[in-house]
């Protein structure tokens, strides 16, 4: 009797962006898929995508490009990409580096993933990849990755809190890694709410200074490299070191309200919701990419008492450098010191690394100087 031969799965491979590949890999698996997750991005990845990139294309892109083809020499049958709508560059990468890999003699199959059409997009998604229209199946799929994503956002606020307190450089950075394991693991709702509260305890357990002074930053910018920390070039590990707590503007749970989450569901008012409230008089409409975000970013750290904002943007997006033209004028109206930083393949650590220094200096003894005005007129009131 012929033994009967195990039908080989699929292996699909996303692009990095921070810890997002935990998230598609739990959707794929609940659909019977292997994700394949290529290696993390590297200075191998960066000369892959650069070298076979236009010379004028975002750092994004460049990044993606070298996932990809890594992904491919690795043996992924399947390569997605996230596509947009509107006037943002995002929306003809994908057909770009379709078009390159094909040329590169690489022909693994392309798929695209339209997440801004909510549940369908995510929906359609799958079933083209599966073939399987089992809404139920599709249904736990989405769930258990958005739910990893909320997940995983809640642990990076907590990491951030410690990492700017803790005792031991680096004892935030081994615990969250070992939070992610246990998120990584978890298959269902339920374990993976123990894995949250058990990766909350990893990180709770590493010994802070609760008296240090603590500056609070706010990342906002392109998303790809506010997420990313091959391409912000760890940016908020550094700014830790120099004991700045940051927040991350934007956030993938942050966009799925926007996109996937239904309305009946959503509490309080989204980003996308506060951007167009908070964004004029300076921007009026979308221009693309996150430039809305970012200028009611500002306006939403000036009013929450924030004590500076870093802005990042990959070199030649055009929506991020209309945000950079609008900041001085905003500075007119508000207290808050801003760093712009542009970032390729071309950008040096040293610099890099002296300028946050020098603008976490200029925010601690801006702080400094408020504190000791706040003193005197209290002074002045006793007396």
């Amino acid at each position: 009797m012929a033994e009967k031969t195990e039908k080989k799965k699929i292996k699909v491979a996303f692009p990095h962006m921070g810890t997002i590949y935990i998230a598609w890999a739990a959707a794929l698996k609940k659909m019977g898929i292997e994700p394949y997750v290529p290696p993390y991005t590297s200075k191998r990845t960066l000369s892959l995508g650069t070298k076979n990139s236009p010379e004028a294309i975002c750092l994004p892109y460049k990044l993606i490009l070298g996932n990809f083809i890594e992904a491919i020499e690795g043996g992924a049958d399947y390569v997605a990409m996230i596509t947009s709508p509107g006037i943002c560059r995002l929306g003809e990468y994908g057909k770009s580096i379709k078009n390159v890999l094909e040329d590169m003699g690489y022909h693994a199959n392309y798929i695209e993933l339209s997440l801004y059409d909510g549940f369908k997009g995510m929906y359609d998604f799958l079933v083209n990849l599966t073939g399987s229209k089992n809404i139920i199946q599709i249904i736990r799929a989405i769930n258990i990755a958005v739910r990893k994503v909320f997940a995983m956002d809640e642990l990076q606020n907590f990491l951030s809190y410690h990492r700017a307190r803790e005792i031991n450089y680096g004892d935030s950075e081994k615990a969250h890694k070992r939070a992610l394991k246990y998120i990584m693991e978890a298959n269902t709702s339920k374990e993976l709410k123990k894995a949250l509260k058990k990766g909350l305890r990893e990180i709770s357990n590493v010994k802070i200074d609760p008296n240090r002074e603590v500056l609070h930053v706010d990342l906002t910018g392109e998303i790809f490299l506010v997420l990313d920390s091959f391409s912000n070039q760890n940016i908020e590990r550094e700014l830790g070191k120099l004991g700045v707590q940051v927040r991350r503007s934007l956030t993938i749970s942050g966009f799925l309200r926007d996109a996937i989450i239904p309305k009946m569901c959503k509490r309080g008012e989204t980003h996308l919701e506060r951007a167009y409230r908070m964004a004029k008089p300076y921007l009026m409409r979308d221009i693309g990419g996150d430039a809305l975000e970012c200028i009611s970013d500002v306006m939403y750290a000036q009013e929450k008492g924030t004590d500076g904002l870093i802005h990042v943007s990959p070199f030649t997006c055009m929506p991020e450098i209309m945000s950079q033209n609008i900041f001085p004028k905003m500075r007119e109206d508000v207290n808050l010191p801003i760093l712009s930083l542009i970032m390729d393949e071309q950008t040096g650590k040293a610099g890099y690394i002296t300028r946050l220094e020098a603008f976490v200096d200029l925010m601690r003894r801006k702080k400094r100087r408020q504190t000791m005005q706040e003193n005197s007129k209290s002074e002045a009131v006793l007396n």
